[in-house]
């Protein structure tokens, strides 16, 4: 990925021109919220009303009033990206995301320092770019994307986004074998394996049920309740309270940024990481397809 080029700052502050710069380069981009969690699904496009995007495998058809379906919601549109229905959203992003796959590219995301040892043991040099715990490692090329494929190690190509933390160093590579063959094996138990959840068929037509008020509020407090009084296997009960608040509350966009605090505030509580969080409520956005 060559660094892109300078451009006229845009006026919905830096992060939005680093968005613009990359558009410019072809590089589907999108906004994310505090967390590295992507914006929720409009209201236009509950339940895929839209049209587009079930088990997010298309990116449309959709006209979308505000950037949604996570990954999908990448674009390349300059005219999209700087219109009145993302003013809002750019307001509150913390950080610039995109869509690998979409680029043709393949991210190799290690996130400590023995995942970064093994990667220089066996894959072959590439560009590289630094994150907050480790480095990404992007590759010419696009394939399936997987989490904790080995301790530390996830991939990130078609159906997903990573952060955009600049353009790196070194010269980038094809994407080789060991890199593909890493999907097919076992994953690693470094992270609690997702449980199977069934996630209910939403109902059709008529007001969203979840936004009355006390149903939600009572979701978030059981789920609050269920994170406190956990006494051991804090991790997984984390992720499973976060599939089965998103099973039941992800699809329709009812859940709002202090709700998504109050479950990370509970988890931390327990010790667990902001990292930890952001990683648990990404997986059970990937296990949903949302």
């Amino acid at each position: 990925m060559t660094q892109p080029a300078t451009i006229r700052r845009a006026p919905g502050g830096p992060l939005l021109t680093t968005a613009l710069e990359l558009a410019a380069r072809m590089v589907p981009v999108l906004p994310l919220r505090a967390g590295k969690i992507p914006f929720g699904n409009c209201p236009s496009c509950r339940y895929n009303a839209c049209g587009g995007r079930p088990n997010m495998k298309t990116p449309g058809p959709c006209h979308c009033p505000r950037p949604c379906h996570a990954w999908a919601a990448a674009t390349t549109d300059t005219t999209t990206l700087t219109g009145p229905a993302w003013a809002a959203a750019w307001k509150q992003t913390a950080a610039v995301a995109y869509h690998p796959g979409g680029t043709g590219l393949t991210v190799v995301d290690l996130d400590h320092a023995d995942a970064i040892t093994w990667a220089r043991e066996t894959l072959p040099a590439t560009r590289t770019v630094p994150t907050t715990r480790g480095e990404h490692w992007i590759y010419r090329g696009t394939m399936q994307s997987a989490n904790a494929v080995r301790d530390g190690v996830d991939i990130k190509s078609t159906m997903v986004y990573a952060r955009w933390l600049g353009p790196g160093t070194g010269t980038m590579t094809d994407l080789p074998d060991a890199v593909r063959t890493l999907v097919a094996r076992e994953p690693s138990m470094a992270r609690p394996a997702p449980h199977s959840v069934t996630v209910p068929a939403p109902a059709r037509g008529g007001e969203c049920p979840h936004r009355t008020p006390a149903y939600l509020d009572r979701g978030i407090a059981m789920a609050e309740q269920r994170i406190t009084e956990t006494t051991s296997a804090v991790h997984a009960t984390v992720y499973r309270t976060f599939l089965a608040v998103l099973s039941a509350h992800g699809r329709c966009g009812c859940l709002t940024d202090a709700q998504i605090g109050r479950l990370f505030a509970a988890a931390q509580a327990k010790g667990e990481s902001p990292r930890h969080c952001t990683d648990a409520w990404t997986n059970a956005l990937n296990r949903l397809g949302l």
